[in-house]
Order: C-alpha cells, then structure tokens, then sequence
C-alpha cells in the first residue's frame, strides 16, 4: 500500500464535512448563467457546462488577487477562469487537454487582433464562400436550394471515418455542405494574423446556429435544419469578436498561457513554486462524456479525425464517466482503503446486483466512483509541487447521483483527500443548488475552498 493509500486507509466518512456559507455566498440558481456584462469575449465560444465568470471575480476578490499574482486554472474548459484574469490584469495559466476547448481558450486570452483587420478579411470570405455557393445553385438569402430546385453539383461530406464520430442527425446535409465551403474558402486564404478567431467564430456558430444539436442533461440531435445561414451566422459572430476587441485591447499584454495537457500531470508543464492561488471547476463523476459536448465542432475544425485522435483525448481525461475507462487505469490504486471512497463503490455495486443491471458499462459505475477520485488525488499530489506556500484554492464542485442513484458527496470527498496530501480545509461555500433529473432531489453545487501552506 502506498503512503497516500495508507492515509487513506485512517480517514473517517464524514471528517471533511465543512460547511461554511454566508449570505453573499448563497447564490440562487440562475447565477450560474452568463450575465450581459459578462458577454465580451467570454461569450466567443462557451462550453455548456461552463462556471460563470462572475464566480471566478468573486473568488479573485476574496483572495486578493492582484497584478503581479498568478492563478491558475488546472481543468480551464474554455477559458472562464483566465479571461476574467485577463481582463483584470492577472496573469494566469490554464490546462486543456480536449484540443477543441484548448484551442478556444488560446482564441479568447489572444487580445493581439486588430478588429479592423479582422473584420476587412471575414468580410472578403464571406464574399468568396457566398461566390462558391452561388456557382453551385445553392444562394444563402434564397430558400433551400434556392429558385434552381437543386445543387448543380454533388454535396460535400466529411470523410466516413471522421462522419463515424459524429452524434447521429447533429447536422444536416445542407448546412454541412455550406459549412465545408467556408472551411474550405478560410484555409485557401487564410491570413495567420486572424485565422484562429475566425475558425472559433465558426466553431460558435456551427454549435449554436448550424447544427441540430440540443443540450440538456446530456448533448443530442434535436429538430433538423433543413438548411441555415451559415456565412451570416459565422460573420455575425466574427463582428461581435471585433467590437470586443476594441474593448478589451488594453489588456492585451497581461500574460495568459494555455497548455494542451493532462492536469493529473503536471511535472515539467509549470515551474516549481510558482502559482499563487487555483480557482476552477473539474469533472464530476457523472457519468457525462465530456467530449461528446464538443464533438461536432472538434470534428469539423480537424482536431479530432479518428477514433485513435478521440481516444487519445479521453486518455488525457481524469475518469468521470465509463465511456472513458481503459484496461490499465490504476488511479484507483491511490485511494484504495478510503473509507468513504469504497463505501461509495460498495453501494453502487450492491443496487446494481439488486437491479440486475447487467450491461458492460453498468458493470463500470463501482470501479469509475474509484477511478474518478484517484484522478482527482493525483492531480492534488502534483499540484503541490507548483504552488507557492500559502496558495488559496477555489474547486468548484457538485454532489453527484447518476450512478444508480447513489449520492455521492463529491465536495467532502474530495476535501478529505485534500486534507490527507497535507491541504488546509478552509471552507465548504454554497454556490447553488439544482434538481437531480433521475431523482428529483435537489443536489448541492459547492467551492471547495483550501490553503497550501507548503511542506
């Protein structure tokens, strides 16, 4: 057993149950939603499940956070946690390992952009892809297939491997086949001072405007589009981009640097000792895949072309969901004998049996329960090496029932691990609450607040 296990082994359930909620941190629900003034840049290309950026000024607030600190955001999604920085003049440092919401972090702390350019060179794509497609009969202001009642010419298709990683009915035929040409049109007269924020303007627009996509408990194919307007829906987007670059390029050189890398491992990817606090939002063991929420636009934009690129993403991914599990994980091993860890497992796996759920990934909810808090406790290991002494820690979490319905107390536990690898537990901070969709039970979301004060 090692030191960690061991320490484990000790631990009472319940020992981190630290609640510490005053009445400016009791948020309602509707605050986890984006605010109007919060749009500029944050709104370029947000991940659905994203933490609000209001969340993120809070904590900065509380911390005393200031230019010359550095902050840190080990699970950076699309980059809540370093614009808000950014725009506060804090350095940060963000790690990715999804190449879709690494690339669009990159996008969103790049305040480089002259707008005016930008806009003059979307504005010539637009003009050029809208030329191809009028060759082709197919006229974005006209109705489908415009007066010619059809393409003259064949309509593109993605590759069939790359088709094959798609949800099924996420995009329809037309709006795919006017996407490809504008893919096609912005990688034949690409300009490298633009191109990234056009490509993300797109990769908005293919999720919110384009695509059938639906979002709800899980991402999936609602109504089909039969056709839409993609170049206007892209270079409306690219417009707003723009008008917030005017804005924000005062801020330009405040240092934001984003890494495509695994958060359990750190070693080598940030100098020792040198982040003063974490504010984020990792993972919950909840059975969601992750890269499913931004597989069409992965896809799309080539980061992800096979099911090798694919599997190599979720390999990267702390285990939070049985699609992710491979022959080989042994994070598990970390928090073997954790008291409240195995009774955890031990309940998912008793209703199983009792419900004689028999499917291979119902066979996994036990063993993930167990791969998720390993992950979660190797990334707290590794983090310490890189903190500086007296570093304040900000982990947005929430409780947890999608496995059978047993409850897990994501917060307590993982302040408890914390607690083991040498972490102060300074609080549990009520964010909101939210409906359970199986059980109708309302589940707590919760920051995880600590202190490192260095071995």
């Amino acid at each position: 057993m090692n030191a960690l296990g061991r320490r484990h082994r000790s631990a009472r359930a319940g020992s981190a149950t630290v609640v510490h909620v005053s009445p400016e941190q009791s948020f309602r629900s509707e605050d986890n939603k984006l605010r109007w003034n919060d749009r500029p840049v944050h709104d370029w290309y947000r991940f659905v499940l994203s933490f609000p950026p209001h969340l993120v000024g809070e904590y900065l607030e509380r911390f005393g956070l200031r230019p010359g600190h550095t902050v840190l955001d080990p699970f950076c999604g699309t980059g809540t946690t370093l614009v808000e920085c950014k725009k506060q003049g804090i350095r940060s440092v963000g790690i990715e390992c999804n190449p879709m919401a690494h690339f669009a972090t990159q996008v969103k702390v790049d305040w480089s952009v002259d707008p005016e350019k930008l806009l003059r060179h979307a504005r010539r794509i637009a003009k050029k892809a809208l030329e191809t497609m009028s060759h082709e009969g197919l006229e974005e202001s006209l109705p489908l297939f415009g007066h010619c009642g059809a393409p003259e010419l064949p309509l593109r298709t993605l590759p069939e491997e790359a088709s094959k990683l798609l949800l099924r009915n996420s995009i329809s035929p037309l709006p795919l086949h006017r996407t490809l040409v504008l893919l096609e049109t912005l990688r034949t007269h690409e300009d490298s001072d633009v191109g990234r924020h056009e490509r993300l303007a797109l990769a908005k627009a293919i999720v919110f405007g384009i695509s059938n996509l639906s979002f709800g408990p899980e991402v999936g194919a609602g109504r089909p589009k039969q056709d839409a307007p993609v170049v206007d829906l892209w270079l409306s987007n690219v417009e707003k981009m723009a008008a917030d670059l005017a804005v924000v390029r005062a801020n330009a050189d405040v240092k934001s640097d984003v890494f495509c890398e695994d958060s359990r491992r750190l070693g080598g990817v940030l100098p020792e000792a040198s982040v003063d606090a974490v504010i984020t939002s990792p993972p919950y063991p909840n059975e969601k895949d992750y890269t499913r929420t931004t597989r069409l636009e992965s896809v799309l934009l080539g980061f992800v072309e096979s099911k090798e690129d694919l599997r190599s993403v979720k390999r990267r991914l702390v285990r939070s969901n049985t699609r992710g599990v491979y022959k080989g994980d042994a994070d598990d091993l970390l928090v073997a004998g954790h008291e409240e860890i195995e009774r955890v497992a031990s309940a998912i796996e008793s209703r199983r049996i009792d419900l004689s759920k028999t499917s291979g990934f119902e066979r996994l909810y036990a063993r993930v329960a167990r791969l998720y808090f390993g992950g979660m406790a190797r990334h707290l290991a590794e983090l310490r090496a890189v903190l500086r002494p007296g570093a304040q820690l900000a982990y947005v979490v929430g409780d947890q029932a999608s496995y059978l319905q047993v409850m897990i107390r994501t917060g307590q536990i993982l302040a408890d691990l914390a607690r083991s690898l040498g972490y102060e537990v300074v609080g549990m901070d009520l964010f909101r609450t939210r409906l359970a969709t199986a059980t109708r039970k309302q589940l707590r979301e919760e920051v995880l607040v600590l202190r490192w004060l260095g071995e």
